[in-house]
């Protein structure tokens, strides 16, 4: 399979909390094969960097993402045909694990949306934990436009968040709407002037957390949101028995019987 292109996407990491961004400013940083392919590789890296704790996904320049690069992925007939096969050990194809490999980490990952944020860049942004915008960036479920579907995991995604009438509209129409009505919408945690520093300020809240309740938690509620409610209880049970053996519970436990702030060791919850 082709490398990624290193500079598609630019990671950094800074203690607890890693930054990763779409690197394409001049292209308001469209999603071409190159920078998918390096999206995967960038969440395999953090889900291996034990001492992340918070990710903030965002884009450089003015824009998140203005959607899928049609020009330069159709110059590659070949591998874009490839890449909708998914390997076997996989659930998705390249399309969708560029934007649900972030619903795989460990962590809690952030969005920071501005400028543009239409069709694969909108479903990149729904594989995040949160989404914080600005009040005048522009959405769309753009797909519509070019005479297609969301295929890259937003059929999950929104229907997490939108009641069906509302997604079959916002996908069949391809409109497109500000931060504010995507805040009305449900599809944004929060929006304001500056959206990173919102953003950031939830990170550090979360990494003040144990590492494995932070972990278990989002874990558990991406596996027990759909499941049966027999399921979904079984699900709790399993992950607090695994919080309530481990050393984070023991540290925070102490440090709030002596309230002082706990020093969590590693975390040991990775699925």
């Amino acid at each position: 399979m082709p490398a990624a292109n290193p500079d598609r996407v630019v990671t950094t990491i800074d203690g607890p909390v890693a930054k990763v961004a779409l690197n394409r400013a001049d292209k308001l940083n469209a999603l071409d094969l190159d920078m998918m392919r390096a999206l995967v590789d960038a969440a395999r890296q953090l889900r291996r960097a034990g001492g992340v704790r918070a990710v903030i996904l965002t884009g450089d320049g003015t824009s998140f993402s203005a959607g899928l690069d049609f020009a330069s992925v159709a110059r590659q007939p070949a591998r874009m045909m490839i890449n909708f096969v998914r390997p076997p050990w996989r659930s998705t194809n390249l399309y969708q694990e560029a934007c649900r490999a972030w619903r795989r980490l460990p962590v809690p990952v952030l969005a920071v949306i501005r400028g543009h944020c239409f069709g694969g860049g909108l479903q990149l942004a729904l594989g995040a934990d949160f989404r914080f915008t600005t009040p005048d960036c522009q959405f769309s479920i753009m797909e519509a436009k070019w005479g297609l579907v969301p295929d890259m995991s937003g059929t999950v995604s929104l229907r997490e968040l939108l009641p069906m009438d509302v997604a079959k509209r916002l996908t069949m129409t391809g409109e497109v709407f500000d931060g504010a009505r995507a805040r009305e919408l449900g599809l944004v945690t929060d929006v304001s002037a500056d959206p990173h520093a919102a953003a950031m300020a939830l990170a550090h809240q979360l990494v003040a957390r144990s590492p494995d309740s932070i972990a278990a938690t989002k874990l558990l509620f991406h596996k027990a949101w759909p499941a049966a409610p027999w399921r979904a209880m079984r699900l709790e049970s399993r992950y607090q028995l695994r919080l309530l053996l481990g050393a984070n519970h023991k540290i925070a436990r102490t440090a709030n019987a002596a309230r002082t702030a706990p020093e969590f060791t590693r975390r040991t919850v990775n699925r």
